[in-house]
């Protein structure tokens, strides 16, 4: 015990920071993970070091080529030393050296080899990341990740343009973190014990301690009564209406004995909180949608816990919630005595508690309709579902067949973006037409110095006939035929790094299922230092 003590608190010294942004069981999952990275490319080997550092599991690179001069120029996860041994193994050992508590591996295989032997060995890992495919190996692969519900994240830096790519059907997300979330206070629909509380107040006939360390939350609540009995029941709205509010508020302050404002700093916060007080409860867009969806509706033996707590968060609202989802249960620090905010911090957790519980109902009922067994769902994960109800996202992407195929490209979304010829969506379709130059030549343009001249032409043929095919009435111009011409494939590592970064974050969202990561197609200009996330 003591033993397994040390090491724990070992670990949360080791990963302190980390902790804070995806708590312990977000760790957990970082550490039981096992992800496959194809090439240990300069990209590749990046993106791994900043799985390697906050302690993913495990992992195991797939590459058969040997270390060739190039590598180790832009590959800080070679040396010299290197050269001509196989490019898995090589930089498995040094990547291992970051952290001993990962388990690195290697496969000296290439992928299409593997893909024409064994295919299913990709169906072990969490997550499948490539680097540096060719267009038809990376179809392959992300067909049969795509069948086995298998994440893929395609990699590419080709010169000053980096690309990723995300491939996953479906991906829901619980704690979404969203950035400025509002306070669930519900102050214009309160509980019937907030209200028994609220009314418990009678800041006329308080002494000037009392007063000042009341709640602002209950200051703004006894406020809200005075407005309302003089405004038809209607809570302030408009900017005019909540200054004169915030007005009423001021007048509420105690006054000393030469009748001037006593400064008091718990109604100092309720004037500054009026726009967080007075927000409306409401279900969010985005939660709506999936109380609409399909897979909400018919639940089955196969559905996903998510969408079983989906169904049961939606039958809560339908009916005990009555429109309103489970209350959260947490509020903000405020200036007050300790009996007075513990006791109004009780009174949202035990409303919370009590909404969890009555989902917990409606979760046995589901599992049970649908022949899986009540511990299938643990109280823990409903309780955690229901303080981010609020905050659900589900990320649905398409596949790269789709994608790829001329019918069901998404022509519109490119015609729209290059209405600026100078958009990101012009490196997307460079990306395509070196694939396309690729295919027809079996090298990339510019690779050659002596050829850079002689491949701009070949280059534009393959970026008209793209367009072409996809019916797209737009042009592409020659500056950037030309930079593509003499980019040569390169894998700069100044690009590859920051790729790196932005690929291991990605990565790290789908293991965690924490934060949500972007759909479906990321693209990064390096000339200019911007970006842009598209659906394709």
């Amino acid at each position: 015990m003591a033993a397994g003590g040390s090491v724990r608190r070992r670990k949360e010294e080791k990963y302190d920071r980390q902790l804070r942004l995806w708590g312990d069981h977000g760790q957990e999952a970082l550490e039981a993970a096992h992800v496959c990275l194809v090439n240990a490319s300069g990209t590749g080997t990046e993106i791994l070091k900043n799985l390697v550092l906050p302690g993913i599991g495990s992992f195991t690179i797939v590459d058969g080529s040997a270390v060739a001069g190039e590598d180790v120029g832009n590959n800080f996860f070679l040396t010299k030393n290197s050269i001509g041994l196989n490019r898995a193994q090589a930089a498995t050992e040094l990547l291992q050296e970051l952290n001993t508590d990962v388990s690195g591996n290697f496969v000296e295989e290439s992928l299409e080899h593997l893909l024409e032997n064994d295919p299913t060995f990709f169906l072990r890992f969490n997550m499948v990341i490539t680097t540096q495919l060719p267009e038809s190996s990376l179809l392959r692969l992300s067909t049969v990740l795509w069948n086995a519900d298998v994440p893929l994240l395609v990699c590419r830096t080709y010169g000053l343009v980096g690309y990723m790519r995300l491939a996953i059907k479906e991906h829901p997300v619980v704690e979404s973190h969203p950035d400025n979330a509002l306070e669930d206070l519900r102050l214009d629909l309160p509980f019937p014990h907030l209200k028994d509380h609220i009314q418990a107040y009678d800041l006329d006939k308080m002494d000037k301690k009392d007063h000042s360390h009341t709640p602002w939350i209950i200051v703004v609540a006894k406020y809200l009564e005075k407005w309302c009995k003089e405004h038809n029941c209607q809570l302030p709205k408009t900017y005019k209406e909540k200054e004169a509010f915030r007005e009423l508020i001021r007048q509420g302050l105690m006054k000393n004995d030469d009748g001037v404002p006593e400064d008091e700093e718990n109604f100092d916060e309720a004037i500054k909180n009026v726009n967080t007080a007075l927000n409306p409860t409401k279900i969010p867009s985005n939660v709506q949608e999936l109380f609409q969806d399909e897979r909400c509706t018919n639940i089955n033996a196969q559905s996903p816990p998510f969408w079983i707590l989906t169904r049961a968060v939606k039958q809560f609202v339908e009916k005990e919630g009555l429109g309103c989802l489970p209350v959260r249960g947490t509020i903000p620090d405020m200036i007050a005595d300790s009996t007075r905010f513990i006791g109004l911090q009780n009174v949202y957790r035990e409303k919370a508690k009590q909404d969890a519980s009555v989902i917990s109902d409606y979760v046995t009922e589901l599992l049970q309709l649908i022949g899986r067994p009540p511990e299938a769902i643990s109280e823990k994960d409903i309780w955690h579902f229901c303080r981010n109800a609020a905050f659900l996202r589900l990320v649905r992407c398409r596949s790269l067949a789709e994608e790829f195929n001329t019918e069901t490209s998404n022509r519109d979304q490119i015609a729209s973006c290059m209405e600026n010829l100078d958009s990101e969506m012009v490196l997307y379709i460079m990306l395509r037409a070196v694939d396309c130059f690729h295919r027809q030549h079996g090298r990339y343009p510019g690779v050659y110095n002596n050829q850079v001249e002689g491949d701009i032409g070949k280059l534009k043929s393959c970026v008209v006939g793209l367009l072409q095919e996809w019916a797209v009435s737009v042009s592409v111009k020659d500056d950037y035929i030309h930079e593509f011409c003499r980019y040569g494939a390169s894998e700069p590592h100044a690009v590859a790094s920051f790729l790196g970064g932005a690929a291991a974050q990605e990565t790290i969202k789908i293991i965690t299922r924490q934060f949500v990561p972007f759909n479906n197609t990321f693209i990064y200009n390096a000339m200019l230092q911007t970006s842009m996330t598209v659906q394709l």
